[in-house]
């Protein structure tokens, strides 16, 4: 299967991302104010697909990005080489007092009712000072690479990073990787740096060399600018509106070939209705809806994304690349904390219509 790419049978690295890390502290379900303990998962959108590939998926992926020689640095490096992802740093001394440092986001599970509550620490952040040239794009290539990932969580940190993906993606086009773009749209980070006007001046400079785009509608309307549903959708569930959309995305950047969301129905913290659309090459396919018994929500888009891609690396249909996502984002809903703890036999499971019942 092509899906219109050019995608590359071998090369040392199937996947590389670039982006920012973070450190996430989880009090489960006891909100901030109340709680005296906290879970620390190593996170990070860019990261967490090229996490998920490798250890669900077995596939070979680095990231590059900023590392802090200090403590929690010395954390996040541990887990990224626990997960099976190569690290390409570029490293900062902590002074001591105020960093530069590693970004903490605060991240509870809320419960029934109750809503999940983020916020953020990034003051400071060390992913934020990278710059073009801060990474040796020629050497990370060098062994041929098939995929290029990055968000626009990395890309609203700063007036820099989203020229760093830019670089990275114009290297990457040049060792023949497909280049993907998780919109992640993150109001509370662009509104620091001048808010929709400016985020959509930065994204399309970006999306220029995309070909694989993820987003959901709120994502093409506040990142691309891309004008509202034509059709009215009759639940977040329906992918009517996101597909009347595709017309206006592929019109306004014609390099991209795919262009794929999650679709939820959050009934309550910790039950969702979950499905999943692509428009792959002029085909729409959809995901079955499956009802979810929420652990964590967080990184379930990123694991949609990691399976959708694995589908597309590895040449499966168009139906099945997105039961891939679709399985693996729901599976990855029910462990604590940003990355996978699924496993490939789980996930195909899944995918084709598998069940919860015990394994024996």
């Amino acid at each position: 299967m092509k899906y219109g790419l050019d995608i590359r049978s071998d090369g040392a690295l199937d996947l590389v991302s670039v982006g920012a890390l973070v450190h996430r502290l989880d009090p489960g379900i006891v909100p901030f104010h109340k709680a005296s303990q906290y879970a620390v998962h190593v996170s990070g959108g860019e990261f967490n697909v090229a996490a998920n590939l490798a250890d669900c998926f077995k596939m070979k992926t680095a990231i590059a990005t900023a590392m802090v020689d200090y403590p929690i640095g010395g954390l996040v490096a541990e887990r990224v080489r626990a997960m099976g992802v190569t690290g390409f740093y570029k490293h900062f001394e902590h002074n001591g007092v105020n960093g530069p440092n590693i970004a903490a986001v605060y991240s509870d599970r809320g419960f029934g009712v109750r809503a999940p509550v983020v916020f953020y620490n990034r003051c400071n952040e060390a992913g934020a000072r990278l710059k073009p040239g801060d990474f040796d794009w020629a050497k990370i290539f060098s062994g041929g690479a098939r995929w290029f990932h990055s968000g626009g969580i990395f890309a609203a940190l700063s007036e820099t990073t989203s020229e760093v993906i830019i670089e990275g993606m114009k290297a990457a086009r040049a060792a023949g990787a497909v280049i993907s773009f998780d919109l992640n749209f993150r109001e509370k980070l662009w509104r620091i740096w001048g808010g929709e006007d400016r985020a959509q001046k930065v994204i399309h400079r970006i999306v220029e060399n995309v070909d694989v785009l993820v987003g959901n509608e709120e994502d093409l309307q506040k990142g691309l600018g891309v004008p509202g549903p034509e059709v009215a959708a009759k639940s977040k569930l329906d992918p009517a509106a996101f597909v009347s959309m595709i017309g206006h995305v592929v019109e306004k950047h014609p390099r991209i070939k795919i262009v794929a969301t999650t679709l939820r129905e959050v009934h309550s913290t910790n039950r969702h209705s979950w499905s999943a659309v692509a428009w792959i090459d002029g085909e729409t396919c959809v995901a079955p809806t499956a009802e979810l018994d929420v652990y964590d929500r967080v990184g379930g888009g990123d694991g949609f994304a990691a399976g959708f891609f694995y589908g597309l690396l590895t040449g499966q249909s168009p139906e099945q690349c997105v039961r891939l996502g679709w399985a693996h984002g729901a599976l990855l809903t029910t462990f604590p904390g940003d990355t996978t703890m699924a496993t490939l036999d789980q996930v195909t499971s899944f995918a084709k219509g598998g069940s919860a019942r015990i394994q024996r």
